[in-house]
């Protein structure tokens, strides 16, 4: 069987629970064992001798077995065990012999049973363990031992061995055995189903299964020779000429020859089975590994160095994959049709009839926008905007300029709620634009729509619309999956035919039934919440590609955004709307109760004054698991790290969030102290429940929101809370994004310590719209001194995006703020850093652009080709997540 990258490893094993294990892990192939990256590798075991012993100091030594017995412990557990004695080995110790015992416990007596024939009298083992004492005595606790195959010159090789046994041996000399055992480890991230031993296991047999040997790809797999005791991983195809200057050694065996050449044979066919993908010139040109020895020296060290060798190269090759594929991208975007804009007339009535005068940012980016859709090209641009930036009048501007060139424009939301206050502002906004006297349509210079929630939601056509006063209006659509069956058919008929329009959507617009053929531009809001997949489905809806303008106001660093943005034009709005005032930001701890109470009491004095306030919390109610909201649109962004070496492990930061989070994750960026014994997140019903109750709020009215309600509920709320019926709001991060109340001054969010930095920025800048001054208060229960805290700390010290983006990553990892599983998209990152690697990754982006330059269609890098297709197929999730 001819075994390749693209072989299913169920076709390989006949242990189907270990298949099913690897496939929960995201390994269905060979391919995908080969890139499931160990997080780390141990050290060099050393060798010692018996008497040279450290208790709880791994150890590694040859020794002959004395004698074993079997005992029944309580219960039904077994006990193997074993005398040794290393008297043959400890003299190249320059010590004298001992005596040691290794003990297995096992409910299993099959195990007992098959480790104990392995261990028979007379037998030449190598151990490798940590040392412990007990009575007395030297004692080794299920150590990893290899048995050595009998040797003539061996003085104990006169062990009796019937023909008919089917033992084997694991190494077939002392000196490989010990080499095998002293080498660095890999260890990867595994689960209750599968430990980290059997995944390195399996992934060695799939190694050696690629070089062409017989063996076994791990426990119980079809073919016959047995994977407990791999062979020595074979050395990187530049081995071959060590081998030939081996055999001029006269100071080498012949053995020794014979195994060096061997192994060059081996690394030839593992070359031959692992193509490289990076063009040679790049590799020689970076010093890197062949990508076949890269994999064995990840997942087979020799040494460390080997191993950081071979990540290094691993994580080169996704950087310039990835850097190859938004290239390449950009490239044929910009080659594709698109329906040219040019008229700005429409929007330049806009301009002129705004209360307030834009900033010179949003002029900046607004003139830019205008010449990119003036092209038959499309545009393609990334907006990057503080919370307040005034993104929504840049994006409405664009969409009136295709509007005003008789086309439709679509703005796609990632919530109904949100969706509907766009339909409510940009309503107002552009009443009375079609009279060129201007109307009576006054536009809000708040662009606030809190209170129109509900209204917005009855209709699908608004700003006139055949209004009462007979103008035509620009029509504004609202559709949404939530609607009423004949308001969605309206609304959908109504873009099908063509008529110039606002589409306000949300990810009702990724399906089949919404049709827009005018469309020729698309507007996508917080776009961190849609996978590219949803994304490239919107350039289906017309004969021509659409421009796309797509906006977030989650902080990101301008190397990660050049990073993962790069088939996109960036624009940054870095300047706030005058009037803005800047938030005031506390770090809280919940033990200090007289600081709780005195806040509590300025929260009273600001709703006396007419103002609002929010009160955030990760769960919803007590039976929720700790950091989970438990339903749609509630998202929790409870932080919790443990490591940062592979994407596909890592812990589920944003869980309960609809395309965060990711699929049996473990994996973020820092080691967190605080992240071990947690009390549990307080909950919504809770914290209501708990302030109501406070004679600071008597009188006061409370409102609950969370991502289960349905939307008449949430349109409800909103609209009490935005008219002050209840001016207090204790929510989920349902709110995070576009809940837009000018009254609202203060913010208090519990578990704050829990949260990544971006997240709290966003939340934060819920408040502060109004003109008036706001506080935000940050509760805590991180220790003192600990990484929670100092998180805190960024965040009450600056309100600047960029820097609380940069300490996010640093923090948390690039992966855990710039999503890697969105949409159910499958990463095909699981090395590369943006911020650790920034040089690296702009390297990649020149050497990879030289190479366009050079060849176009890549017809001269095949390999590279196929990779670049298989990482825009869906693969790509380079979009940006809180």
């Amino acid at each position: 069987m001819s075994i390749t990258l693209d072989t299913p490893i169920a076709s390989l094993m006949t242990n189907k629970r270990r298949v099913g294990a690897l496939k929960a892990l995201g390994v269905v192939t060979v391919g995908d064992a080969l890139t499931y990256y160990p997080f780390r590798v141990t050290e060099p075991v050393p060798l010692r001798s018996l008497r040279e012993a450290r208790i709880g100091e791994a150890m590694a030594f040859a020794a002959v077995v004395r004698g074993q017995r079997v005992t029944r412990t309580s219960g039904y557990s077994y006990r193997l065990e074993v005398v040794v004695d290393d008297s043959n080995f400890a003299p190249e110790r320059r010590t004298s012999g001992a005596l040691a015992r290794l003990v297995y416990f096992s409910g299993k007596k099959q195990f007992i049973d098959w480790k104990a024939m392995g261990l028979r009298e007379g037998a030449t083992i190598v151990v490798s363990g940590q040392p412990s004492e007990f009575n007395g005595q030297l004692q080794f606790t299920h150590p990893e031992t290899l048995t050595v195959a009998p040797n003539a010159d061996d003085p104990d090789g006169d062990m009796f061995i019937p023909a008919s046994s089917s033992l084997k041996y694991d190494a077939d000399t002392i000196e490989a055995g010990l080499r095998r055992v002293c080498r660095p480890r890999p260890v990867y991230h595994a689960t209750s189903r599968i430990s980290s031993e059997h995944i390195h296991e399996s992934i060695l047999g799939f190694l050696r299964l690629l070089e062409g040997e017989n063996a076994d790809a791990g426990d119980g797999a079809a073919l016959p020779v047995s994977l407990a005791s791999p062979t020595s991983p074979a050395p990187p195809p530049s081995s071959a000429s060590s081998s030939a200057s081996a055999a001029s050694s006269p100071a080498v065996s012949s053995a020794q020859v014979a195994s060096a050449q061997r192994n060059a044979v081996e690394a030839d066919r593992l070359a031959a089975a692992i193509p490289d993908i990076l063009p040679e010139s790049v590799r020689a040109a970076r010093g890197l590994m062949h990508r076949a020895e890269a994999f064995a020296a990840i997942h087979d060290p020799q040494t460390t160095a080997d191993f950081r060798r071979g990540i290094d190269a691993m994580r080169y090759e996704e950087a310039f994959i990835c850097q190859t594929a938004l290239l390449n991208a950009r490239r044929h975007a910009h080659h594709a049709a698109a329906e040219p804009c040019p008229d700005t007339e429409l929007r330049d009535r806009f301009i002129d009839a705004l209360p307030f005068t834009l900033t010179g940012g949003q002029r900046g980016v607004i003139d830019d926008i205008a010449a990119d859709m003036a092209r038959d090209t499309p545009m393609q641009r990334l907006l990057q905007g503080e919370v307040g930036s005034g993104k929504t009048v840049v994006a409405l501007a664009a969409m009136l300029q295709a509007v005003g060139s008789g086309r439709q424009a679509v703005l796609v939301a990632p919530t109904q709620v949100l969706a509907e206050q766009h339909v409510a502002t940009i309503s107002r906004m552009v009443a009375g634009l079609d009279d060129p006297a201007g109307g009576d349509g006054e536009p809000d210079p708040a662009g606030t729509a809190s209170s129109a929630g509900s209204s917005a939601k009855r209709k699908t056509r608004t700003a006139g619309g055949n209004g009462s006063d007979g103008r035509a209006g620009i029509p504004v659509i609202l559709l949404t999956g939530g609607m009423k069956l004949a308001e969605r058919r309206r609304a959908l008929a109504m873009a099908a035919s063509g008529e110039p329009c606002i589409i306000v959507a949300t990810h009702a617009a990724f399906s089949k039934t919404f049709q827009a053929p005018n469309l020729a531009l698309a507007v996508i809001d917080e776009q961190h919440r849609f996978g590219v997949e949803q994304r490239e489905s919107l350039r289906a809806k017309t004969d021509k590609a659409p421009h796309l303008l797509v906006m977030t106001a989650t902080p990101i660093p301008r190397t990660a955004a050049m990073t993962w943005f790069g088939d996109l034009d960036i624009s940054w709005l870095t300047e706030l709307p005058g009037g803005r005032k800047p938030i005031r930001t506390f770090v809280v701890p919940e033990a200090d109760v007289r600081t709780m109470a005195s806040m509590f009491a300025h929260i009273r004095q600001r709703i006396d004054a007419g103002e609002r306030a929010y009160v955030v919390c990760p769960r919803i109610d007590a039976d929720d698991d700790d950091g989970e909201s438990g339903a749609d649109g509630s998202e929790t962004g409870v932080y919790d790290v443990s490591d940062e070496m592979t994407r596909e492990a890592r812990s589920s930061l944003v869980a309960g969030s609809a395309g965060r989070g990711t699929a049996g994750g473990r994996n973020g960026a820092a080691s967190d102290a605080d992240a071990t014994e947690r009390p549990p997140l307080h909950a919504v019903t809770e914290i209501a429940a708990r302030l109501a109750a406070l004679p600071q709020f008597a009188g006061i009215a409370f409102a609950t929101l969370t991502g289960r309600d349905d939307d008449e509920t949430k349109a409800r709320v909103m609209a009490d809370f935005a008219s002050g019926k209840t001016p207090i709001l204790v929510a989920t991060t349902v709110i995070e994004v576009g809940v837009d109340v000018p009254q609202a001054s203060c913010i208090v969010i519990f578990d704050a310590d829990r949260y990544g930095l971006s997240q709290l920025h966003q939340l934060r800048g819920r408040v502060g719209r109004g003109g008036t001054n706001s506080w935000a208060f940050l509760i805590s229960r991180a220790e003192p001194g600990s990484p929670a805290e100092a998180r805190l700390q960024v965040v009450q010290g600056t309100l600047d995006g960029a820097e609380i983006a940069q300490a996010d990553l640093e923090f948390r990892g690039a992966g855990d703020v710039l999503g890697d599983a969105q949409s159910g998209g499958k990463s095909s990152l699981k090395l590369l850093r943006v911020v650790k690697d920034a040089d690296m990754i702009a390297d990649a982006r020149s050497r990879a652009d030289a190479l366009l330059n050079a060849d176009p269609d890549l017809t001269g890098e095949v390999q590279l080709a196929g990779a670049v297709l298989d990482f825009t197929r869906g693969n790509e999730t380079f979009l940006t997540s809180s």
